[in-house]
């Protein structure tokens, strides 16, 4: 039987929170799915929604999954914690998130790796990928799957034409030492932040700027708070569905089974949105009065040209292997 123990600031955290769904019904298995991000319009939370309905209606009197969203149980950093004391059962951190763990992941953050999001699929989906999902499980997590967002854009407070318009400027980036080196091939600072935080960040001018997919921008209303949009798809932000061992392990194996196979069925579902997804928050945004700002194919390729030494920087960490595998999904 998975023991569940408890930190004084974990059931705080618990008791404030509200699930996106029902309470579960009294004799049920609760699987507890915490993440940071909108519930709606949003691929991580529509693909937990998704994934929590399906558990809902098909493992109806054996399990029952309560959703917690917007950082209203955990943020990400605490929720690794979370896992392991069994307070929540499923989280689904960005990658950024696993420096501590393994510094294979920091191949997802190398700037202007993958040119579009089939080239990101035919990596996860090929055996570099997929390898790559049991690459915590020494420390007791399992990695259930990627959930794609898909490639960010930067914003600041003045616009970004060329790289070196950054210079000077702070900008927010999620804990990755491969952001840090990016934004400093720029000219700029890096600072880390959570993203509950970063909002308030930019209104106040903590920092100047931010780097963020579609789906993020509009979803927690960073365009209200910036100069303007600039398109450069210059690095991915997908998240890796993660639950403890010890957990999983607890099931009775029919049980494992029926969610794993939910679980992998939603997942594979939501990725194939999450384009769609990104595109229509770019003209929510357009249409709300945020200035997006397209680059030529020369403007663009100077982002590329400064940013393309950071890879030399981090290969050994990642392996070349690695990076070789990333680079041939996407030719």
């Amino acid at each position: 039987m998975f023991k569940k123990f408890a930190a004084g600031a974990i059931v705080s955290a618990a008791l404030l929170a509200t699930p996106a769904f029902a309470a579960c019904d009294s004799g049920e298995m609760v699987i507890k799915f915490s993440h940071v991000t909108a519930e709606t319009g949003h691929p991580k939370g529509e693909a937990a929604a998704a994934i929590a309905k399906r558990i809902n209606e098909e493992m109806d009197g054996t399990a029952c999954m309560e959703v917690f969203a917007n950082s209203t149980l955990f943020d990400d950093n605490k929720v690794m914690e979370a896992l392991l004391l069994g307070d929540v059962q499923v989280a689904a951190p960005s990658l950024s998130k696993f420096e501590s763990f393994t510094k294979k992941y920091r191949v997802f953050d190398l700037p202007f790796l993958f040119p579009n999001m089939d080239a990101v699929n035919n990596f996860t989906q090929g055996p570099v990928g997929k390898d790559l999902l049991n690459a915590i499980n020494d420390k007791g997590y399992v990695g259930l799957g990627y959930i794609y967002n898909g490639l960010k854009h930067f914003s600041a407070d003045r616009p970004l034409i060329k790289p070196s318009d950054a210079e000077g400027l702070k900008f927010r980036v999620q804990t990755s030492d491969v952001a840090v080196a990016m934004i400093e091939a720029m000219g700029a600072s890096a600072q880390k932040l959570a993203f509950s935080e970063v909002y308030g960040a930019l209104q106040t001018g903590v920092v100047d700027g931010q780097e963020n997919t579609w789906s993020n921008i509009y979803s927690k209303k960073f365009f209200e708070v910036q100069d303007g949009v600039t398109v450069t798809n210059h690095q991915l932000l997908t998240y890796l569905a993660i639950t403890s061992k010890e957990w999983l392990d607890s099931l009775d194996p029919e049980v494992r089974d029926q969610f794993l196979t939910i679980f992998n069925e939603e997942v594979v579902a939501a990725n194939a949105k999450a384009t769609a997804l990104n595109e229509q928050a770019r003209e929510n945004i357009v249409a709300a009065g945020g200035v997006v700002r397209e680059l030529t194919p020369e403007q663009r390729q100077v982002w590329v040209d400064t940013m393309r030494p950071v890879w030399d920087q981090f290969k050994d960490d990642i392996g070349q292997d690695v990076i070789d595998a990333a680079v041939a999904a996407g030719e």
